[in-house]
C-alpha cells in the first residue's frame, strides 16, 4: 500500500532535465514531498538517488488524456487528505518553424504539451488544490511577449498560457489559491527546436539558415541562466505567496524585454529584431528571389 504523507507537496511536469528537474530538486531539499513526472522514468532516477525519501518519479505525458488520468490516480494513492500544495505545470514543446510553414505534427504537439496539456492538468488536478489552498504555476515564455521571428506557434502558445493564468488567478481568488505565472527568458536548457527548414519552404535560402539557426539557439547565445539558479528562485515566489502578483519574470532579459514591448513602438521593435537575427540580409534575398 502507498505511503501516506502530511508534508507539503508538490507535482512537477517536464522534469527529465533543466526546469522541470532542477525544481523538484529545491523543492525536495526544501522538505517537499515532489511527484515529478516526465515521458522518459530514466532521466529522473538521479533525483530519487538524492532525495529517496522526497521525491516520487512516474510516467507521464501531458498530451495524452490516458496519461493524465493515470498520473492523477499515482499522485492521490500518495496524498493525505486529498490535498496538493503545488501544480507547476513546466513541461514544453518548442516549436521554431516560419508562420506559414509549420508542420500539422509539430503545430499538434506544441499546442498539445504547451496548452492543452496544463489545462487539463490544471482542471484535472484543482480540487487538489483547493482543498489545500494551494497553487498553480506555469512555466510561461518571453517568447509570448515579443514578436521573435520563426517562432509564432511556439509564441502563440505561451501567450495563450499567459492568458489563461491571468484569469485562472481571477477565477480562484475566493478559493484562496495562488496562480503563477513565470514569463520566462533565457535558461540553460535543452528544448531549443533543431528541425531544419522545410526543403519546401519560399523561406529556404542560406540567408535565412543562418536566421533561423541563431533563432533556435537564440537562448545559448545569451548568456541563459542556470536552471538551479532559476528553480531557487522560482520556489521562492512560491512560497512567498503573494496573492496579487502572477507574472514572476525570471530568466536573462525576461523583465527588461518585456518592459521594451510595452514601451516602445512597434516599428522599433521590429527594427531591433531585423538586427537581431539578421533579417535585413533575409528580406533582400527573398524580394531578389522569384517565388511564385
Amino acid at each position: 500500500m502507498a505511503q501516506k504523507t502530511s508534508q507539503k507537496t508538490a507535482l512537477v511536469t517536464g522534469c527529465s532535465s533543466g526546469i522541470g528537474y532542477c525544481v523538484a530538486k529545491e523543492l525536495a531539499k526544501r522538505g517537499w514531498k515532489v511527484f515529478a513526472c516526465a515521458r522518459r522514468l530514466q532521466p529522473m532516477q538521479s533525483l530519487v538517488e538524492e532525495y529517496p525519501d522526497r521525491i516520487e518519479i512516474f510516467s507521464m505525458d501531458v498530451s495524452s488524456v490516458d496519461s493524465i488520468e493515470k498520473g492523477y490516480q499515482f499522485v492521490v494513492s500518495h496524498l493525505e487528505d486529498d490535498k496538493l500544495d503545488l501544480l507547476y505545470n513546466n513541461a514544453g514543446s518548442s516549436c521554431t518553424f516560419p508562420a506559414i510553414d509549420v508542420p500539422d505534427e509539430a503545430l499538434t504537439q506544441c499546442l498539445a504539451v504547451n496548452v492543452e496539456g496544463p489545462i487539463r492538468l490544471t482542471h484535472k488536478f484543482s480540487k487538489l488544490i483547493i482543498n489545500a489552498q494551494g497553487t498553480i504555476a506555469f512555466t510561461g515564455s518571453l517568447a509570448g511577449v515579443l514578436p521573435f521571428p520563426w517562432g509564432s506557434v511556439y509564441g502563440a502558445s505561451k501567450s495563450a498560457i499567459h492568458q489563461y493564468a491571468s484569469i485562472l488567478a481571477f477565477e480562484l481568488e475566493p478559493f484562496n489559491v495562488h496562480v503563477l505565472n513565470f514569463v520566462t527568458g533565457g535558461v540553460k536548457t535543452n528544448i531549443a527546436d533543431k528541425r531544419p527548414l522545410p526543403e519546401d519552404s519560399i523561406y529556404n535560402l542560406p540567408e535565412t539558415r543562418k536566421s533561423f539557426a541563431d533563432r533556435q539557439q537564440m537562448a545559448v547565445k545569451n548568456h541563459p541562466m542556470e536552471p538551479s539558479l532559476y528553480a531557487i528562485k522560482a520556489v521562492n515566489a512560491i512560497e512567498r505567496r503573494r496573492m496579487r502578483t502572477v507574472n514572476v519574470y525570471l530568466g536573462t532579459g525576461a523583465l527588461p524585454l518585456t518592459w521594451v514591448s510595452w514601451l516602445v513602438p512597434r516599428s522599433f521593435l521590429l527594427f531591433c529584431l531585423r538586427i537581431k537575427f539578421g533579417l535585413n540580409t533575409v528580406w533582400e534575398a527573398i524580394r531578389h528571389r522569384k517565388i511564385l
